[in-house]
């Protein structure tokens, strides 16, 4: 029987529920999956493969993930793709690609900070994920934007700033699942944030805001977006990657790229029939 550590964090050591689902079909393809903790130095990551999951306290310590994804010696999704996923930055690379994103302004600690004076925008740090350390403010609020982009630059954050495309809050963010570059499934996620408001970007917060999710069916628009983003990444790293998550935002001009998630994502397996059973057959071809 062959051998798959499913990677995840000390506050998931049993794995999180969805990726659980992964246990017994991959014991029908005779794999043994277990959960391991990626920063505990009892596992030898050297005996399987390496499945990184919920590994989601990572941007806490994004310095000392990198260095353990670089050292573990087979890995998925690969540590070049995980690293250059690590920091939203990326979105400008989709952009000079044509992949449609969310208009972003990147902005480095110690660089001057120009805050929009007509429309509502969300600052949030390029490392991060379930929305922590992200604020939604109205032009009124420039000061209150800016003492929170401070406080993310003195925390070593460099800073992007998005208009805030109100569509979301009635049609909510979809995101598309891909396994091994084909499409699996997608979910609703309602709106995380709601007025003007900025979470903290401290461990005590929690590793994640509380997600709304419902099943959804993606229009045309939506796959194509998606379909679109992960032709990208085979054509950046030479081939499809064993996970992708395409979440996306609707505006006028139709869906756009908000974050491309490569790293650690929820999959929302409980979310479809058979999802579960399809990416396990994808791992398991990976083993």
């Amino acid at each position: 029987m062959r051998h798959i550590l499913l990677a995840t964090c000390a506050a998931f050591a049993d794995g999180d529920v969805d990726d659980q689902l992964l246990i017994e079909p991959l014991a029908a393809s005779n794999i043994d999956a277990s959960f391991a903790v990626w920063n505990d130095p009892s596992v030898d990551w050297s005996q399987a493969t390496t499945v990184l999951r919920s590994t989601w306290d990572y941007t806490l310590r994004r310095a000392e993930f990198l260095g353990w994804i670089a050292a573990v010696p087979a890995l998925h999704n690969p540590a070049e793709i995980a690293a250059w996923n690590s920091d939203k930055v990326y979105l400008r690379e989709l952009a000079r690609a044509g992949v449609p994103i969310t208009p972003t302004t990147v902005v480095r600690p110690g660089s001057s900070l120009e805050l929009p004076a007509d429309h509502e925008f969300v600052v949030k740090p390029s490392v991060g994920a379930g929305s922590r350390g992200a604020g939604r403010f109205l032009p009124s609020a420039r000061e209150e934007a800016a003492t929170h982009a401070t406080r993310l630059h003195d925390a070593g954050r460099t800073v992007l700033i998005q208009p805030y495309l109100a569509e979301v809050d009635d049609a909510g963010e979809t995101a598309l699942m891909y396994f091994d570059g084909a499409f699996s499934h997608a979910i609703r996620k309602g709106p995380m944030l709601t007025g003007d408001t900025a979470h903290d970007i401290s461990e005590a917060s929690g590793l994640f805001l509380e997600e709304n999710i419902t099943p959804r069916e993606p229009s045309a628009a939506e796959r194509a977006v998606g379909n679109q983003a992960v032709a990208f990444l085979v054509d950046r790293f030479g081939e499809a990657p064993l996970y992708a998550r395409v979440d996306l935002l609707p505006c006028a001009d139709g869906p756009v790229v908000i974050e491309l998630e490569l790293v650690e994502p929820s999959l929302f397996l409980s979310y479809a029939d058979g999802a579960a059973d399809r990416f396990a057959a994808c791992v398991a071809a990976r083993a």
